[in-house]
């Protein structure tokens, strides 16, 4: 199922509990964005809609480490002691290097570290849990475990302490209703997926 579908469904799983919770018309859009967004959680192991969205592209980097890299190069060729140039040289030139290897799937990390690091200042712990989702998410195969009932808890953790910062109730069951939204809509239950999801991994790579 694509990213468009598992929107809507995640949208309209966030207006399901809106009506549960008979809430206001701007909490109502609050929960359908959040059940929206939740039901895209689990494809961020691939590059799918929700990457795009939260990482920047990575020819933006690119270009900027590799001018960086040369100003640095410059700059080291007329400043300081001989050891201290080539060490910046040696910076300058490994940057540029390194870039020339960064490609959109790097995004992610990269994303993910941004992430806990905004965490720490925000003093946010449901930013911080998403952080290291996010991290895991770049490094784990496409529907594995982000399409667990491990990621499922894991996100359901992030859902809890986003409700106690934000102080509405029912964002928790918003995020988890759009998140489990998604895997239901990948389950080998409908009859339009071939492939199904792995719920028990890492203790059995049985398809549901």
């Amino acid at each position: 199922m694509n990213g468009t579908a598992h929107v809507a469904i995640g949208a309209a799983a966030g207006f399901v509990v809106a009506n549960q919770f008979a809430s206001s018309p701007t909490t109502t859009l609050l929960f359908v964005g959040l059940g929206g967004v939740s039901g895209l959680m689990p494809d961020l192991d691939i590059d799918g809609k929700l990457r795009s969205k939260i990482t920047f592209s990575h020819k933006v980097i690119q270009s900027a480490a590799q001018l960086i890299g040369a100003l640095m190069i410059m700059y080291s060729l007329y400043e300081g002691t001989a050891t201290e140039r080539l060490f910046g040289m040696g910076i300058g030139i490994a940057m540029m290097a390194l870039s020339a290897l960064l490609k959109q799937k790097h995004m992610l990390i990269i994303t993910g570290i941004g992430i806990l690091a905004g965490s720490i200042t925000l003093q946010e712990k449901w930013l911080m849990l998403l952080g290291v989702y996010i991290l895991i998410a770049s490094f784990v195969s496409h529907r594995s475990y982000t399409h667990s009932i491990i990621g499922t808890i894991f996100f359901g953790i992030i859902a809890f302490h986003l409700q106690e910062s934000l102080g509405i109730e029912g964002v928790f069951y918003a995020c988890l209703a759009g998140y489990i939204s998604h895997l239901v809509a990948d389950s080998k239950f409908l009859p339009v997926n071939k492939r199904g999801i792995k719920l028990f991994l890492p203790f059995s790579s049985k398809e549901f």
